[in-house]
């Protein structure tokens, strides 16, 4: 036997490097804790949230009584407390420079607030407030100029400083449910709307580029901050639709995990990762570029999750639900909080490349993507199984009782689309 004596090449180098991976990932799904805590006060169920675009521990909230809190999260407790609305917070954003936000709500207004508190013996007041015609259902703020654009029946598009809209965006004739501003060509808007439309505009040229209608209605939809032209949008029909802009006769990628309407959406800061909110009371974080969620976060009292935000740092998730609670999550499951001595990053650095290097083998994949869920997403699970078979079932028949080429082949990724109009 010839025998190379380098200690470099060890016979049983990959035998130790696959036990070491298999310990690395039964403790990380060990030390998967990551529920941090949660943010109560609020007396009706949070409906929108904002991330302050300087401050980091500062996170701002709207309820569904027409309250508005901000949140200090280091000290995770609320610093100011505000009646903004008669009825339903619609929406909310702050401005690009972080000293003032803005909200909208059912009582057709939307209000510009100072983001500091009112001075000993101040009156907590907005700084503008514009009565408008109709319900106002979202907003966002331009990331560069004194522009924010709202929707309802139309994308109206205002200066700060004027009382009335500089243009009005419309293509067809329904109410709009969610707008966003492109962060990177800030002069695009995407808005989703209740028929079953997503409609991209172009400020520059005040018309509408083009819109895609899926077979169901787009709750909302969130920009890529990496890539310009990449937006996701959360359906209706239970599924995340990842989008190029340039091509959306097909979407880049069809993300299915969840067992019902996808309320929510953001991406994380990187642009690697978004995180969904759900009807189904969980919220799950899904790769980008993959089709299926590579974590799902729930706790027993959680009820459908409305909101989610992924914090600017990139380590924390905050979701607000049903029940008057934003509860803060771990971005990464089972990470160390705190100083890392350099040999624990070390460690970790090359656990972490084990489980790569090993992440196909069996046993690895079963325990890395194990999860405990509750009976009722476990059981709509295992329906939806069961349903998708049935359907796959019944074209294969019906395939293979028709004339040869009658029954085209469609793409899981073409087959919720309707139509692309440009």
């Amino acid at each position: 036997v010839p025998r190379n004596y380098d200690p470099v090449l060890h016979p049983f180098e990959v035998p130790r490097e696959y036990t070491r991976a298999l310990n690395a990932t039964k403790l990380e799904r060990l030390f998967a804790k990551p529920f941090l805590s949660s943010l109560d006060g609020h007396r009706d169920g949070v409906n929108c949230m904002a991330k302050h675009p300087k401050s980091l521990s500062t996170v701002l909230s709207g309820a569904c009584d027409g309250e508005v809190k901000i949140w200090n999260l280091t000290k995770r407790q609320c610093i100011r407390t505000i009646q903004a609305h008669e009825g339903f917070v619609r929406g909310m954003c702050a401005r690009f420079c972080g000293t003032s936000f803005f909200t909208v709500g059912d009582d057709k207004t939307v209000k510009q607030w100072k983001m500091e508190s009112p001075e000993y013996g101040e009156e907590e007041e907005p700084i503008h407030t514009i009565l408008g015609k109709t319900v106002y259902t979202g907003i966002d703020h331009h990331w560069k100029e004194a522009v924010f654009a709202t929707c309802g029946h139309q994308v109206d598009i205002w200066d700060e400083q004027r009382t009335s809209p500089m243009c009005s965006l419309t293509w067809g004739f329904d109410s709009i449910s969610s707008v966003k501003f492109n962060p990177i060509e800030t002069y695009l808007l995407g808005s989703c709307a209740s028929d079953r439309n997503i409609v991209l505009y172009d400020m520059r040229k005040s018309t509408p580029l083009k819109k895609v209608i899926l077979n169901m209605r787009t709750n909302t939809l969130c920009w890529n901050p990496m890539e310009a032209f990449i937006f996701t949008a959360a359906n209706e029909d239970y599924n995340l639709y990842t989008f190029d802009m340039r091509f959306l006769e097909s979407p880049v990628m069809v993300h299915m995990d969840h067992v019902s309407a996808v309320l929510d959406v953001d991406y994380s800061p990187t642009g690697k990762e978004f995180v969904s909110a759900s009807f189904d009371k969980s919220v799950r974080i899904f790769p980008a570029d993959k089709g299926h969620s590579r974590e799902v976060y729930h706790t027993k009292r959680m009820q459908h999750v409305i909101t989610v935000k992924w914090t600017s740092d990139n380590k924390y998730i905050l979701c607000g639900s049903d029940e008057m609670n934003i509860r803060l999550w771990k971005a990464n499951a089972s990470e160390k909080l705190g100083v890392l001595a350099p040999r624990e990053k070390a460690a970790m650095n090359y656990n972490q490349k084990l489980k790569e290097k090993f992440q196909y083998h069996p046993k690895i994949r079963r325990i890395a993507q194990h999860r405990h869920l509750p009976k009722s997403i476990f059981c709509q699970i295992k329906e939806q199984r069961i349903m998708r078979e049935a359907r796959r079932r019944k074209e294969l028949n019906r395939r293979k009782h028709s004339k040869p080429g009658s029954v085209p082949f469609v793409s899981e990724r073409k087959k919720h689309i309707v139509a692309v109009v440009k």
